[in-house]
């Protein structure tokens, strides 16, 4: 199984963050944050020069971690729809044939029903102007419209386009079991975010919380998954506070750096997969 990484959970710069993979024997990289600025938001020059970087260093972009759909549906949705065109450009750039995307936060209020086609007709959208060599990921995150089981499965019956990135945390921390989700939304995951948490919402050590990693793993496996990214959350790194919507985010606070935390989640993650490969 090959490991992919959110790196700015390890350092704000990409030096920082390539230094970490090379560190943890992490050769893919699940691009989000670069010196403090999101990815949507870089240049296109910069793009250029990052790929560059991560080329002469033997790392690739896996995954776009866009933050595309993670915004209230009350907004006007043109702005966003030409981000997600530029983010796209960008990714091409970057050698990414991935997206991650969101499906927005409800207006306070609205009808579930009205939600759902507002929803679906936003993400329809996105369809329409993604190119064809790029695979959307919708990752089940909290508080948006597919934070459960039925909503990702209306997204992805409604839009085939669209495939799953399983996040097991971002389930328990709504409440819903990791292992259900898996086995309703399994035809449709692309790939898996390796993330745990406690049913309080405490986010720890893979394996440590509510997911149900080990399990859920060997599942991935055994359906030919072979792609892993790392988003431990195990300590406040820089664009926390956008990415959680301006939430507390419970955490052990047992770590002194987010190299620390890091280094801790991806020596868990090699241990699961360890024990997992001698399951097979």
């Amino acid at each position: 199984m090959r490991l992919c990484a959110f790196a700015d959970e390890a350092a704000e710069s990409l030096f920082g963050q390539i230094e970490a993979m090379q560190k943890n024997g992490i050769s893919l990289l699940e691009i989000r944050h670069i010196n403090g600025e999101n990815i949507k938001d870089i240049s296109t020059s910069k793009a250029k020069e990052i790929r560059k970087t991560l080329d002469a260093e033997g790392i690739s972009v896996w995954s776009v971690g866009s933050p595309i759909g993670k915004y209230p549906l009350g907004e006007d949705f043109a702005p966003h729809l030409d981000d997600f065109c530029r983010t796209a450009e960008l990714a091409e750039i970057l050698g990414a044939s991935r997206m991650r995307i969101f499906s927005f936060f409800p207006e306070k209020g609205a009808e579930k029903e009205r939600t759902k086609e507002e929803a679906l007709s936003r993400l329809g959208k996105i369809c329409e102007k993604a190119p064809a060599w790029l695979t959307l990921c919708h990752e089940n995150e909290k508080e948006i419209f597919g934070e459960d089981i039925a909503a990702c499965l209306a997204i992805h019956k409604a839009l085939p386009r669209i495939r799953a990135v399983f996040d097991p945390a971002n389930f328990v921390q709504c409440g819903v079991d990791a292992a259900q989700a898996w086995e309703a939304l399994a035809p449709y995951v692309e790939y898996m975010h390796v993330k745990d948490a406690r049913a309080d919402g405490t986010n720890v050590l893979a394996g440590d919380g509510e997911g149900k990693l080990p399990l859920l793993l060997c599942k991935y496996a055994a359906m030919g998954g072979d792609v892993v990214t790392l988003e431990p959350h195990l300590i406040k790194f820089i664009g926390l506070d956008k990415l959680e919507n301006g939430n507390n985010v419970k955490m052990q606070s047992i770590y002194k750096t987010c190299a620390e935390a890091f280094d801790a989640a991806a020596n868990r993650l090699k241990k699961l997969i360890s024990d997992m490969e001698k399951e097979f």
